[in-house]
């Protein structure tokens, strides 16, 4: 069989494979990027013929024929942590059926490194952006804002108004730990956090003003780093608050991973867990259900965020309303024998 292939490049072209396969164009791009409504038995007729040519779609071709790609550009700020691999997924089984491509960006919760996805992403001329919160640049804000690309924000409610989010709040996720260990009777409560990004702090704050409202405001039992949240880390700050403030009764950890290695690092030293010191975790991670004491933890909703952003974008894109600016869908308190 003998073809021509693009005239600049030589590549087999769409056209080629909606001819072998009996197909439209039309039919034959929407069989290609996955679009439901394509009958399965054309799409497999096209997949074949796309494999016999060796035909690989020009997503920048696609883009600039139709003034905007069929691509969905997803930020997040990390790829390590399990809350965003969770949401990633959700996103996936949502665009997956609608044939959109999912571009994932990861910024290490460096708003610089953002701002410059966001410049080299918007060159592609996605069809929509799914952002992790609300803290970037002014810089990356303003070409949001000019590019004119439908933007939903995870994880956290508020922003500017007009913003669409789907999140839950992060200040009471916080305010609820401290009142779980207040209603525990315990009365010295730590803070135990890494990373440091706009949403810890947003439980930090939260659980600040139940201890204040409670008359038990303790800055002095804070311990906050930078560094990246792990297990390991976890089990060296729980040392080390014990060491300085060997009476706390209660922590309030803004990772599971670092609850974790606190449980790890209590059976260690011989620290009663909840007798002498009660833990709370966030996010509920797999594993928390299984430490030896079962870890009580705040469950976020990771998946239903990501599959809830996903759902408010496409609508967005079918120019349908979205009823609801900020879909709050909750958190919850799962409390075992840490505390």
């Amino acid at each position: 069989m003998s073809r021509t292939g693009s005239r600049t490049t030589g590549r087999p072209t769409l056209a080629e494979v909606a001819r072998l396969s009996g197909v439209s164009p039309i039919t034959a791009s929407r069989a290609l990027r996955g679009v439901s409504t394509v009958a399965p038995e054309l799409a497999e007729k096209v997949a074949a013929a796309a494999a016999a040519l060796g035909y690989v779609a020009n997503p920048a071709a696609r883009a600039l024929a139709s003034a905007r790609s069929h691509s969905v550009v997803v930020l997040i700020p990390s790829l390590s942590n399990q809350l965003f691999i969770d949401t990633l997924e959700a996103i996936h089984e949502v665009m997956r059926p609608r044939g959109l491509e999912v571009l994932i960006g990861n910024y290490h919760y460096d708003s610089e490194e953002e701002e410059n996805l966001i410049r080299n992403y918007l060159a592609y001329q996605p069809c929509g952006m799914l952002l992790t919160g609300f803290d970037r640049s002014d810089a990356a804000r303003q070409m949001l804002a000019a590019s004119g690309v439908p933007c939903v924000h995870m994880m956290e409610l508020g922003g500017e108004a007009g913003a669409l989010s789907v999140g839950f709040s992060q200040q009471q996720a916080g305010r609820a730990a401290a009142q779980h260990l207040i209603e525990r009777g315990r009365r010295r409560l730590a803070f135990i956090a890494a990373q440091l990004d706009p949403r810890v702090m947003q439980r930090a704050e939260g659980f600040r003003q139940a201890l204040a409202e409670a008359g038990l405001q303790a800055t002095e039992l804070e311990m906050l780093t930078p560094q990246p949240s792990s297990i390991a880390l976890g089990s060296e700050l729980f040392s080390q608050l014990l060491a300085q403030a060997p009476d706390v009764d209660g922590i309030f950890f803004c990772n599971d991973d670092l609850a974790q290695g606190a449980v790890l690092q209590a059976l260690r030293q011989g620290v009663e867990v909840p007798r002498q010191v009660a833990m709370v975790g966030f996010n509920d991670l797999p594993a928390s259900a299984h430490m030896v004491p079962r870890l009580t933890s705040i469950r976020t909703p990771r998946a239903a965020v990501g599959r809830g952003a996903a759902q408010a974008l496409l609508a967005l894109l079918d120019g349908k309303r979205v009823a609801t600016e900020q879909q709050d869908l909750g958190f919850e308190l799962m409390v075992r024998e840490s505390s």
